[in-house]
């Protein structure tokens, strides 16, 4: 399959070729149905991944990655979430919200022995930030560590937490000094086997193999070298990956954008109504240039910002129009995809499950209503 790159370089479409094409050797929709009825983590995708050096792409070359550019990184989840969005999934939960905290910010042992397992496909991870009181504000969060000499003891609860029921180590947010606000969060590196941990796998409406998770700590030990900056920078630590987030959340659904289109014009194709293909008559033909419309447009605002950040820019404005736009325009493309397809659509199946999946965008990595908070203030500054 190919379709219209932006200014893409030789290397950037080379990796959208080749991802799309082990992917789908990997994950072919039969595999992905079988997955998905067993609420199953990809990890058979996910080590072809590593064996294959993508889960390095976005660390420093010392780090054994790959100096990977935001746009590289832009086209690989894009590539990676037309072919299935649960293996993006699971690549942005191990790599992207745990990795880049230990490649950025953690010290030698995280970098030196956790970080070679985690490019080995050995170490999976997952952040805890959500709580059942909310997930916008941060700085409110009530999930506790106390000090314990040099360690630390952690009590609290998390929620909604993807991926947490098949990682290794869980990167959590916890308040280590309640009365100072957002300087009193810190980032501690949570072994998920350690006494006093409990995950317990929810029950979605889609990526139903990337699951989310309820997670409880009871009075769980936190050695002092699993302390992630210092004691007190967990806010700080985390604002500089919203950006790439926000990039990359775009560029997933940008890539499902493609494969609804696909789907619908594939199955639309082949239909007949009243004697003719359905595509001939007006109203399934103005569907796709909807369709259409909203691809391009999300995914030309996802390669924009991508561009922004490899000149050094800070577009914090930009990235969460990005992300609202993306999201919002692909649970609609879903929408009418499953529209033109009527009763096809509907039944469980690709459209249907993509359906599902597009749901959680709008939602998840920071509502559209919080994503119009932070345009807004820009915008007002």
């Amino acid at each position: 399959m190919t379709y219209k790159s932006f200014g893409f370089t030789d290397h950037q479409l080379m990796i959208r070729d080749a991802i799309i094409g082990l992917m789908e050797r990997e994950l072919p929709l039969e595999k992905i149905e079988e997955l998905e009825k067993a609420s199953a983590y990809p990890d058979e995708a996910f080590q072809v991944l590593a064996m294959e050096g993508w889960l390095g792409l976005p660390y420093p070359e010392e780090l054994g990655g790959a100096d990977a550019s935001y746009k590289d990184m832009a086209v690989f989840i894009e590539a990676l979430a037309y072919v299935h969005p649960g293996i993006t999934s699971a690549f942005m939960t191990t790599v992207i919200y745990g990795g880049m905290q230990l490649a950025r910010n953690g010290n030698d042992w995280m970098k030196g022995e956790l970080l070679p397992e985690l490019l080995a496909g050995r170490l999976k991870m997952a952040i805890a930030m959500s709580e059942p009181s909310g997930g916008s504000d941060l700085a409110r969060i009530k999930t506790r560590a106390v000090p314990d000499g040099n360690d630390w003891v952690l009590s609290g609860q998390k929620v909604y937490i993807t991926n947490a029921h098949v990682a290794d180590h869980l990167v959590v947010a916890a308040k280590t000094d309640p009365e100072a606000g957002r300087k009193g969060m810190s980032l501690l590196l949570v072994d998920t086997k350690a006494d006093g941990v409990d995950i317990r796998p929810m029950d979605p409406l889609g990526r139903r193999t990337s699951l989310p998770n309820e997670v409880f700590f009871d009075d769980v030990k936190v050695a002092g070298r699993e302390v992630i900056g210092n004691v007190g920078e967990g806010w700080k630590l985390l604002m500089p990956g919203l950006n790439l987030e926000r990039l990359l959340l775009a560029a997933a659904s940008a890539g499902q954008c493609l494969k609804i289109v696909k789907l619908a014009r594939d199955w639309a194709n082949e239909r007949e109504a009243f004697g003719e293909k359905i595509t001939e008559f007006q109203a399934v033909a103005h569907k796709f240039a909807e369709m259409q419309m909203m691809t391009e447009t999300a995914r030309l605002h996802t390669f924009h910002v991508a561009d922004m950040l490899d000149a050094g820019e800070n577009p914090v404005m930009e990235t969460a129009i990005a992300k609202t736009l993306a999201t919002e325009y692909n649970l609609a493309v879903a929408d009418m995809g499953m529209q033109v397809m009527g009763g096809a659509g509907y039944m469980m199946g690709p459209m249907a499950r993509l359906y599902a999946d597009a749901r959680v965008g709008p939602i998840g990595g920071g509502t559209s209503e919080i994503m119009r908070n932070v345009i807004a203030k820009q915008v007002l500054s």
